[in-house]
């Protein structure tokens, strides 16, 4: 009998419209633009963390987290890190494959 109780149907009825309601909105946030671009720039900024702790771990410095307002010269807690290493890793890599281009374009001829 308590399944044809219109009361008990009008409670049932309430209580799935209020359930509704709640995904509805939870669906709706989950896809708004805005929402979606927060998660996407949450997302985007721990990469970015990590790949500057990465960066730091491989040169031997310790970054500090900077606020935009403070000094950019400010960004390393020890020394500055040598570059001198990547740059002149990087340029044999550069002179190398430049390299192989010529040298495979003289030989196709």
């Amino acid at each position: 009998m308590a399944d044809t109780d219109p009361d008990e149907l009008e409670r049932r009825i309430a209580r799935t419209r209020a359930e509704l309601a709640q995904t509805v909105d939870a669906i709706a946030d989950r896809v708004s633009p805005k929402r979606v671009a927060e998660r996407r720039m949450a997302d985007v900024k721990s990469r970015a963390e990590h790949f500057v702790a990465s960066v730091g771990d491989a040169l031997g410095v310790t970054p500090k987290p900077v606020e935009y307002a403070e000094d950019p010269d400010r960004v390393w807690e020890e020394e500055r890190p040598n570059l001198a290493p990547v740059l002149i890793g990087v340029g044999a890599v550069l002179a190398v494959g430049a390299a192989i281009v010529l040298w495979r374009r003289r030989r196709s001829r």
